[in-house]
């Protein structure tokens, strides 16, 4: 039975290897999968999903106007064994309704990776609902600099401060985010030089 799950975690906790090594093994099998990621993250280039230790592939991109429904059910072949999503963060809560009926009538296991909070503390309408609605729940784990799971993203500005206002969406890695627990995110330390 097909299921929906939700693998989430801070920042550099491996998601996007964890979705590669999977959609591998599916390949492998002779399966097909279908990778899907935000169009609005570009920094990889245009429909590419790559991880920060060298691996990648191929992806179609989503943004508010697509119906990944309608899209996944037009791309599926028959031997499509597996959807997979990359910064699912950024889907939108009719992006995982859909999503839920790719599962619930097509019958494609539907793995989705993402952050669970953005650099505010705060939800992104995406990763709420995967955590309302998806049958499976994952916490990846990743930890602070103080070694401490950590469950927070922090974005810093170009003096090493934690920034606490802006827009929640701002595309980046790890030259202005980091993953802290939340003790150290509320503190507002970066690194265990922060006094």
């Amino acid at each position: 039975m097909a299921k929906l799950y939700f693998y989430y975690s801070a920042m550099n906790a491996g998601k996007t290897t964890k979705l590669l090594q999977s959609s591998f093994n599916y390949k492998e099998r002779g399966l097909d999968t279908l990778l899907y990621t935000a169009k609005i993250d570009d920094r990889f280039g245009e429909a590419k999903i790559a991880s920060r230790i060298g691996l990648s592939d191929d992806a179609y991109t989503f943004d508010n106007n697509l119906n990944l429904f309608d899209d996944i059910s037009k791309r599926r072949a028959k031997n499509t064994a597996c959807v997979l999503v990359d910064e699912a963060q950024f889907l939108s809560k009719e992006h995982v309704k859909q999503l839920c009926k790719v599962v619930d009538e097509l019958n494609i296991p539907v793995l989705t990776y993402g952050l669970r909070t953005s650099f505010l503390g705060e939800a992104f309408e995406g990763s709420l609902y995967l955590l309302l609605w998806a049958d499976e729940l994952v916490e990846v784990k990743t930890i602070c600099h103080c070694g401490k799971k950590a469950t927070m993203n922090a974005k810093f500005d170009s003096n090493g401060n934690i920034v606490r206002s802006g827009a929640q969406i701002d595309i980046g890695g790890n030259e202005k985010y980091i993953a802290l627990c939340r003790k150290h995110y509320w503190e507002g330390k970066c690194s265990k030089a922060d006094k």
